[in-house]
């Protein structure tokens, strides 16, 4: 399949996100509608939209992008604990009518402020088992009429989402996104995903672990189409490859004078633990996989960079996409700027078949 390759926006009111030094307007609809429309305007299918409490709430935000866009695909990042599956799967359905089909979403299992929203199911384990029934539920309410289910979570009876999500094509609901690196998680996409997210792993983390999603998919006994792979990493890219580690070793004197210490080894997610524990191995890992950024108090897909001129990032992510990822989700900041610089000097080669 072609890749498919998204921007991320991080849908927050506050300035300065992985320092971004845009000071005015975050959160407003004339900042994100201008990100979303330079997204399209620069060679990119969407934008993940990051979640969060006390943050714009991520489908309302997403519902004013997709009007105010010709071809934008929201990728929207929601928790089980914040939606049930019927109320989700009727507003997906509409928003996914009215866009005529482009719309995504991000399943989020990690910690939030639960309480915050009334959410008590708190331990990993039954979060996890509670997403993959929300998944299956979902499932069924876009593609099934009359739907009754009492599961240990959700319970519905003689529900029927209309209207249906767009069909077009193969395609028959919105796809859905889901991360994570324990066991737990991988048993969730394994099942009920359709594409698993990696953050930014060297290429024998990544491609063990798509050998153990697709032993996992056996094991779980998977319904759907094969269970496909995205990779959501940051990528400083510049003109030319000494430029680009100029500009990252930049980057990370700025995160050590901010935060000198910040890489102190709490306990954290299994996935984010992975990647801090790679610096263990290497300053640079693969050709141009950065670790460093994570000492010192980047996090998530902030945690290692490809670093590099368009050509090396070209050749990095044509290795990842030989091991099977079809989906990239890619960021740096100022956002905005390296929309336009990453969507010009680096998409071409990629759509290219670039390797």
């Amino acid at each position: 399949m072609n890749p498919k390759f998204l921007w991320y926006i991080p849908n927050t009111v506050e300035p300065g996100h992985r320092g971004d030094d845009t000071t005015a307007d975050w959160g407003s609809i004339e900042y994100s509608t201008d990100l979303a429309r330079t997204a399209e305007a620069h060679g990119w299918s969407g934008a993940l939209l990051g979640t969060g409490w006390g943050r714009p709430e991520t489908f309302t935000v997403a519902t004013a992008l997709a009007a105010r866009t010709t071809a934008f695909e929201p990728l929207i990042a929601v928790r089980p604990g914040y939606w049930q599956p019927a109320q989700l799967a009727a507003a997906a359905a509409t928003l996914d009518q009215l866009s005529r089909g482009r719309v995504l979403f991000n399943i989020v299992s990690g910690a939030d402020d639960l309480g915050a929203y009334g959410d008590t199911t708190v331990e990993p384990a039954r979060r996890y088992a509670r997403t993959q029934e929300f998944l299956h539920l979902l499932r069924r309410l876009w593609t099934e009429e009359d739907v009754t289910s009492s599961g240990e979570y959700y319970q519905v009876t003689n529900s029927t989402v209309a209207p249906r999500p767009y069909a077009i094509g193969g395609r028959t609901h919105p796809t859905l996104y889901f991360g994570g690196a324990s066991l737990a998680a991988e048993r969730v996409s394994a099942a009920e995903a359709d594409v698993q997210l990696f953050w930014g792993e060297p290429l024998d983390g990544v491609a063990e672990r798509i050998d153990r999603l697709a032993v996992l998919s056996e094991e779980v006994g998977r319904r759907h189409k094969p269970l496909e792979y995205g990779l959501r990493i940051t990528t400083v890219v510049r003109d030319t490859t000494e430029e680009a580690w100029q500009a990252a070793e930049e980057k990370v004197s700025a995160l050590a004078a901010a935060d000198p210490v910040a890489w102190t080894g709490h306990r954290r997610a299994v996935g984010q633990q992975r990647l801090v524990d790679l610096a263990e191995r290497g300053e640079v890992l693969d050709t141009c996989l950065y670790t460093t950024p994570g000492r010192y108090g980047a996090g998530g897909a902030a945690t290692t960079w490809l670093v590099g001129s368009p050509n090396d990032i070209a050749i990095a992510l044509e290795n990842y996409r030989k091991l099977g990822i079809t989906h990239f989700i890619l960021s740096d900041t100022p956002y905005k700027q390296e929309i336009s610089r990453i969507g010009d000097q680096l998409l071409p080669l990629l759509r290219g078949g670039h390797g």
